[in-house]
């Protein structure tokens, strides 16, 4: 999310540039929901500068906007990481999966009952889904994104994690004292960082061929 339809359509399109490298550049066909996430963010802000255009309201482009920010995004990062996990950690990332699962259902849910509502706020927009209880579903959101990034046993993807949630704390702090909403700047530094993560994984080696006499 930035703060007017113009920057989330310029930071769009230039997140979703990277997000074309990394999966261009990507050498293991595991990477790829990974490498792809940033063509995901991109489009997601791209679809908010339609939200701003139309004034808010509950019209596709907010429901589009939600769909990818609550349910998608809680199950495509740590299903990514459990693909791009070395093997040693992928038993214990099967939790932040199976959380992320359950609060993509219990999003998805809200939603189905009561339509999502975009409400524009000086500089930010907000958006406003029926959740009887939403602490949980907060937690297990972060539990299953930034979590996952932390426990993947990757050097890279646990930086990512680390940055990824301290720029997802002053974006939270910034967009709900209404002062400026930044969160696409935090989809600018996800994305450069995990085209660095790209750039730095080496190719799988080819199984060695066994000759026969």
């Amino acid at each position: 999310m930035c703060w007017s339809a113009t920057a989330d359509l310029v930071a769009g399109t230039g997140v979703a540039a990277v997000g074309a490298a990394c999966v261009i550049r990507t050498r293991r066909r595991a990477d790829l929901p990974l490498a792809a996430l940033p063509l995901l963010l991109g489009t997601h802000q791209v679809v908010e500068a339609r939200v701003w255009d139309t004034g808010g309201g509950t019209g596709p482009a907010t429901v589009a906007w939600a769909v990818i920010a609550l349910p998608l995004l809680a199950v495509w990062v740590p299903a990514g990481v459990l693909c791009a996990a070395p093997g040693r950690a992928r038993r214990r990332l099967l939790f932040p999966l199976v959380t992320g699962a359950a609060t993509a259902a219990a999003l998805a849910h809200a939603m189905a009952v009561s339509p999502v509502r975009a409400e524009i706020r000086g500089h930010t927009m907000g958006y406003v889904v029926d959740l009887p209880r939403p602490e949980p579903v907060i937690v297990g959101y972060l539990f299953a994104t930034v979590g996952a990034l932390l426990l993947s046993g990757d050097r890279g993807l646990v930086l990512l994690g680390v940055l990824t949630g301290a720029g997802a704390a002053v974006c939270w702090w910034l967009w709900e004292t209404e002062f400026v909403s930044t969160w696409c700047a935090c989809a600018a530094v996800v994305s450069v960082t995990l085209l660095g993560w790209v750039n730095a994984r080496e190719p799988v080696a080819p199984p060695e061929r066994v000759g026969h006499p």
